[in-house]
Parts: structure tokens; sequence; C-alpha cells
């Protein structure tokens, strides 16, 4: 499958990734800890890494949490599984400053909340002198007064130009390596405001519905609103915010990319929507194996198909497929049948298949010639 074309923005680097330009689409969540709980935070943030996170942000709210965050960086920066971290910053620029001091990989601020132009340019000067990329975010729930005065409301004109205002204090102490985002609540109104954005500025856009909801509301919204704008070659990094634990915010997030073709990472596990036809419980089936697949990263699809009129149809690009029968199930190898499995045997089977492509794909990725850099 073809992934969309996407429109060109400036390259930056949070850390070890590389967002815009040419890199891939990358997945951001945010801790749930206490940052001042510096054990809690690193685990989440861990845990949030070895699930698809490529980025993580956490809240530096108070004294304490900037105090967290230094012990959190240090852990990190010696764990083989570490992950950048951006400083979510509001209301305190000092804290901006301190994160900065501690070495974070990039800052967060709101236009909404750091109202004092010289603390933002203050900010620019420290983070230019680090190396550190700022992310403008401005949200339709605490827009800067001005802009909402100017424009009634939360509009994408709005958004938009408050997002451009802090931009322009950056970009006048010499500091352009930024990010921006413009998030709303209601999935038209942000990716309108994306478009808007989009026809604005090169620099990389960070795509989210803010406030989305619970995983289920929250993730379709997110789905429609990030999902429409990746389609049309918009964004560079995204988050599904959602009122759930953050590996969901993960697994939407690799979801929405894995649909459009923009990251071929892990199993995509693809299932018929069940019928009269079918033969079992192909929902408690196709769950289980997604979630025994959860953290593989080879990519790889696996079809769980309930009957055999349209399963071996179905299963034909898949790299491996079950289709139910009365008996059990039948086992598909790219389209082909391989052999006839009890209902006993048949999540077992299929998982057993489907590690066994993804080594032969491992294998053959190191038979590969390495390409000079």
């Amino acid at each position: 499958m073809s992934a969309p074309k996407r429109k060109p923005t400036k390259k930056i680097h949070i850390g070890s990734v590389e967002i815009g330009g040419d890199a891939p689409v990358s997945i951001q969540t945010m801790t749930t800890t206490r940052t001042r709980d510096a054990r809690a935070t690193v685990d989440q943030t861990l845990a949030l890494a070895t699930s698809g996170a490529d980025i993580v942000r956490i809240t530096v709210n108070d004294d304490e949490a900037a105090d967290g965050l230094a012990l959190i960086l240090w852990v990190l920066s010696s764990s083989e599984r570490g992950v950048p971290v951006i400083a979510d910053i509001h209301f305190r620029p000092d804290l901006a400053l301190r994160a900065i001091e501690y070495g974070v990989q990039g800052l967060r601020l709101n236009p909404g909340n750091i109202k004092d132009t010289k603390k933002i340019r203050e900010i620019a000067r420290e983070a230019k002198d680090r190396g550190i990329p700022i992310r403008v975010g401005a949200n339709a729930g605490s827009l800067h007064s001005q802009f909402m005065e100017k424009h009634g409301g939360p509009t994408p004109q709005a958004l938009v130009d408050s997002a451009m205002w802090e931009v322009a204090l950056l970009e006048d102490e010499g500091f352009t390596d930024i990010k921006i985002s413009v998030k709303h609540s209601n999935a038209w109104q942000m990716i309108e405001s994306y478009r808007l954005l989009s026809q604005t500025t090169d620099y990389p856009l960070h795509l989210g519905v803010t406030e989305a909801g619970t995983t289920f509301s929250g993730g379709m919204k997110s789905a429609v609103g990030i999902g429409t704008l990746l389609a049309e070659g918009i964004g560079d990094t995204i988050r599904v915010s959602l009122a759930a634990d953050p590996l969901e915010e993960v697994k939407a997030g690799k979801a929405i990319l894995q649909s459009l073709g923009l990251r071929r990472e892990g199993a995509d596990v693809v299932a018929c929507p069940t019928c009269g036809r079918v033969e079992g419980d192909v929902i408690t089936m196709a769950n289980r194996v997604e979630e025994a697949l959860a953290l593989m990263k080879t990519p790889i699809q696996v079809a769980v198909m309930g009957c055999l009129v349209n399963g071996p149809g179905e299963a034909r690009e898949a790299d491996v497929g079950i289709a139910l029968t009365k008996h059990g199930g039948t086992l598909f190898r790219k389209g082909q049948r391989i052999r006839e499995v009890t209902a006993d045997d048949m999540v077992e089977a299929l998982l057993e298949e489907a590690h066994r492509i993804a080594e032969g794909v491992e294998e053959e990725r190191k038979r590969l010639p390495v390409v000079p850099a």
C-alpha cells in the first residue's frame, strides 16, 4: 500500500528522533504519573517506549516536578530503552529554564498562558544555546485573550494567529528549531485549523484532537481528525489524547499510521465483521491474537476470518490467516492453505505461524546488503 505524499516541512530533532522533512511520522504520548514521583514516571516512560512511543511528554508544573524531572532524565540517559522527553510547561517560565538546564530534549510552551514576552524570549535564547527544540502549542481551551476577542472565539484563524504570534517572538531571537500545534476538541475545527496552519508555515506540525474523550469516542475523533490530515499529507508527529492509560494512546496512534501505510511496524490484525455465517467466536479470537502480538516489531499482517466464503480471498493478501470451519479452522499463508487445525489449537497455531513468518522476515533483512550512509 502506498502512503500519502506528505507536504515538505523543515526538519528538527527531538533527541535522536527526527521530526519533519523526510522523517517518518512519529508517535507521542504523555505520562499520567506525578512527575515528582521519579520512579513511577521512569517506569511508565519506559513502558510507553517499549509499546511504540517515539517521544514522551512529561508535565513540569511545580518545583517538585522540576526536581523529579532532573532525576528522570538522568535515569533515562543510562537506559537502553531511553526515549526523548519533552517538558510540558504552563504559566511558569522559570520551570522551562530549569528543564533546559537539566538537559530535557524538548519543550512544549502554550502561548495562551505564558504572556510575558520577555520570558518567552529568554527561554528562546537559552533553548537556542542548548539546541533544544520548542513546540508552540496553541490550544482552543487556553487561547490568549487578544485572539479570542479579535476572532470571537477559538476559531481556526484565532488558533493559527496565536501560534504564529509566539513563533514570531522566537524567530526574533534567531530561534527556528520549532514545531507547532493548533489543537481543538472539535475534530472538524481541528482539521480546518491545521489546514490553515499548513498553508501558513513550513515548520513541522504536531497533530492532535485535544481533550478528545474516552478510549472509544476519543479514539474515533482522533482517527477522523488526525487521519484526515495525514491523508492530505499534513502532519509530522501525532498524539492521540485520551482519558485512558497512555498505552492506549500509543496503540491508537500506531493503528492510525498503519491504516494509512505511514508506519510499517508490528502486526496488523485484520478480521471480518462477523455475520450469521461465522463458525466461531471471531471477536474473542481476533482480540486474543492482537493482544498476543502487541509488542511484535516485524511488519506482518494477520487475518482472522469467520468462514470459508470470503476467508481465503480476504486472507490472500495477509501473511498468515485463519478461516473458521465447523470443526476448527483452515490455516492460510499468503492465501494458500497450509493445514486444518482444531478449535482448541487455532489461536496457538496462528500465533506460531505468525512468529515463524516474522523470523523469516528478520532473517531476510539480515541478508540484505548494507547501503552506505
